[in-house]
C-alpha cells in the first residue's frame, strides 16, 4: 500500500523515534520481558522455556509491595515458590534484575554442582528445570530505589541436585 503522500520521511522519523524513547522509557518491565530474559538463559542450556502464571505474578506483586517502606533483600517466609530479588536505583528495569542474576553464570560450576568464586544461585534458580511457571513485579520504594521479585512455580535450588 505504501507511505500516505502527506507523511514525510521526517514525520516517519519522529513517530519511529518517539516509540522507541517509550519502550525504552515504559519497556523491559513487561511480562514479555521478565519471560524473554528467563528464558534466553535457560535456552542457553538447553531447559525449556517457562510460561507467565497469573497466581505467581499476584505472589511476587503482594511481596513486593510489602517491602516498599524498606526496600530491604529480604525474602518472603513460608512462600510456596521460589524466589530471587534485586533492587536498584535510577531506571533499574526487571530485565536488569534477571540480567543481573544471569550473570551469575560465571560462578556456577557445572561439575561440581557449586558456587565458585561468588553467588550462583539466582542463577541456578532461573534456569532450573523443573520451575516452568514465572511471576514477577517492580516496585518504587519510599526511598527511590526500584524493587524487583519473581518467583517461580515449582520452586529450585535444592541441595544435591542439578538446576539442568
Amino acid at each position: 500500500m505504501g507511505t500516505p503522500k502527506n507523511f514525510s520521511l521526517a514525520s516517519l522519523f519522529f513517530i519511529a523515534l518517539t516509540a522507541m524513547l517509550l519502550h525504552s522509557c515504559h519497556g523491559q518491565n513487561s511480562r514479555q520481558d521478565y519471560l524473554d530474559a528467563h528464558n534466553a538463559a535457560r535456552a542457553r542450556v538447553g531447559v525449556g522455556p517457562m510460561v507467565w502464571d497469573a497466581t505467581v505474578a499476584a505472589f511476587a506483586r503482594n511481596y513486593v509491595n510489602q517491602r516498599l517502606r524498606d526496600c530491604n533483600l529480604v525474602h518472603s517466609t513460608n512462600r510456596p515458590y521460589g524466589e530471587n530479588l534485586a533492587k536498584g536505583s535510577g531506571g533499574f528495569t526487571g530485565r536488569a534484575a534477571v540480567d543481573l542474576w544471569v550473570s551469575e553464570w560465571r560462578n556456577y560450576d557445572y561439575d561440581s554442582n557449586s558456587c565458585v568464586g561468588g553467588e550462583c544461585r539466582h542463577y541456578t534458580q532461573v534456569v532450573w528445570r523443573n520451575s516452568v511457571r514465572l511471576g514477577c513485579a517492580r516496585a518504587r520504594c519510599d526511598n527511590g530505589w526500584w524493587f524487583v521479585s519473581c518467583n517461580y512455580d515449582p520452586p529450585g535450588n535444592f541441595r544435591g541436585q542439578r538446576p539442568y
